[in-house]
């Protein structure tokens, strides 16, 4: 018997966001970069999941339906107190940053934000522990420009297809967005495709 090299071990993940898009397209991404991804989309899920898995890891959404996740964090914390939990928003402030670290959070990011962002985060306190480095982006990353073209539909769809409230609410200028829109989504990769 000859001994193979080993693969780095998966590091279990709890994804907890609502919106399906997001989900796969992060998912995809993390697992690409060492992760083992189990999602949820509300806290009873999230929940059974972190009870079941006891993941390593956790990305929740500050908003799910009408939950807020800063509620979940603490529950989180309890049943796997080694957890750490990156709390994601597109509602942005200080004091829901501060209030996330109070209730455990370990870090906070504003959306939109990309996986490499997400991974640096999550692993920027483990550095001491060689087992952990932060994994290299892989070969074909997906692409952003295709989250960013999912979430400027749903913020349009919000805004009853009103270009300028849209743009108003990404706070980007009217032009700029009609130029995005006038753009195809990008397509992502297959797996197979070489």
């Amino acid at each position: 018997m000859t001994d193979k090299p080993s693969a780095p071990a998966a590091r279990p993940l709890l994804l907890v966001d609502d919106d399906a898009t997001f989900v796969r397209v992060l998912t995809r991404a993390l697992t690409s970069r060492g992760f083992e991804v189990v999602s949820a989309s509300n806290f009873a899920e999230a929940r059974t999941l972190a009870r079941r898995t006891h993941p390593r890891y956790c990305v929740l959404d500050l908003k799910l339906g009408e939950e807020n996740g800063l509620a979940l964090i603490p529950d989180l914390r309890n049943m796997v107190p080694d957890m750490s939990i990156l709390l994601l928003t597109g509602y942005a402030s200080i004091a829901t940053a501060v209030e996330a670290i109070k209730r455990g959070a370990h870090d906070y990011l504003a959306k939109p934000v990309d996986a490499d962002a997400i991974v640096r985060a999550l692993l920027e306190d483990e550095d001491d522990n060689p087992d952990l480095e932060p994994p290299e982006a892989p070969e074909q990353p997906l692409a952003l420009r295709r989250i960013e073209w999912e979430h400027i539909q749903r913020v349009l769809t919000e805004c009853d297809g009103n270009i300028s409230a849209t743009a108003r609410r990404l706070g980007m200028h009217r032009r700029t967005l009609q130029r995005k829109l006038n753009k195809h989504p990008v397509r992502e990769r297959p797996d197979s495709e070489d």
